[in-house]
């Protein structure tokens, strides 16, 4: 399979592993109108790859995410000025949100666990973009902030939505309202990250080593915990009872399960 190239991001396949960069380091990976157009692209190209397993979100350069550019913010302040109506200038940028939206929660459709990997900044749009992976780590320089509120304007791509089911409600009201910049260590103590690392290559190689282990594991299964995860987030617990349910059942089983068992059923005889 031939691997496309991109503007915004450098994509690699290692093994079953796949390393999603941001490759704007010259912008601190600031997302513009590339970004927004790419990331469902990328997404949909590694869907299309039977032996991924994993996918790891990591930057190039001094910053993870600088957030959303300055260029794409006017744009959206132009669109609304140009209409010749206020109203539909407001529906278009009602569009557009939902398009930049779409963007960002297309890393949920991808169908492996998605790990980013945090060094330097990450700021407005980086968190939004972070909140739609199912596990972040970070180095031990990054630091956070959603910034949304200083631009007077509400978090509306994911991180209002998916972060109060990391974070919880309290700390999400008040890093929203404060727009507060925390580090690495504040982060991990919040649950946002699951551990902190020296430096950038120790957040790598640590990455790496996960996503490592979670390739090795039955990649079925683990499409099904994603999924069911991403279900019981979103859904009533007698809900995500049933998907579960029906997920084994018609997806779950597989014919491999009694070379799985084998190892259970020798230590069963020996105890």
């Amino acid at each position: 399979m031939t691997l496309p190239t991109w503007q915004f991001f450098q994509v690699r396949l290692d093994g079953p592993v796949a390393w999603i960069m941001l490759a704007q380091p010259q912008q601190a990976n600031a997302l513009g109108a590339a970004f927004w157009d790419e990331l469902p692209q990328v997404v949909a190209w590694l869907n299309r790859c039977d032996a991924l397993r994993v996918a790891v979100l990591a930057a190039e350069g001094r910053h993870f995410c600088g957030g959303i550019t300055l260029d794409l913010l006017e744009s959206v302040l132009a669109m609304m000025k140009a209409a010749e109506a206020p109203e539909d200038g407001r529906e278009r940028v009602r569009d557009e949100i939902f398009r930049m939206q779409a963007s960002i929660s297309s890393l949920e459709l991808l169908r492996v666990p998605v790990i980013a990997a945090v060094h330097g900044a990450c700021i407005g749009g980086g968190v939004d973009l972070i909140a739609a992976c199912d596990m972040r780590y970070a180095a031990a320089d990054a630091r956070f902030c959603i910034k949304e509120v200083d631009l007077g304007i509400v978090a509306d791509v994911g991180t209002t939505q998916r972060l109060r089911h990391v974070i919880g409600l309290a700390a999400l009201t008040e890093l929203s309202f404060t727009a507060e910049t925390f580090d690495a260590a504040k982060a991990e103590r919040l649950g946002l990250v699951g551990a902190v690392l020296a430096d950038r290559e120790a957040l790598l190689a640590h990455v790496a080593a996960l996503a490592g282990t979670i390739a090795a594991k039955p990649a079925r299964a683990v499409r099904g915990i994603k999924q069911s995860l991403l279900y019981a987030r979103d859904h009533t617990v007698a809900q995500g009872l049933v998907q579960a349910a029906e997920w084994n059942a018609t997806l779950g089983f597989s014919p491999n399960m009694d070379a799985l068992l084998a190892p259970l059923r020798a230590r069963t005889r020996k105890s």
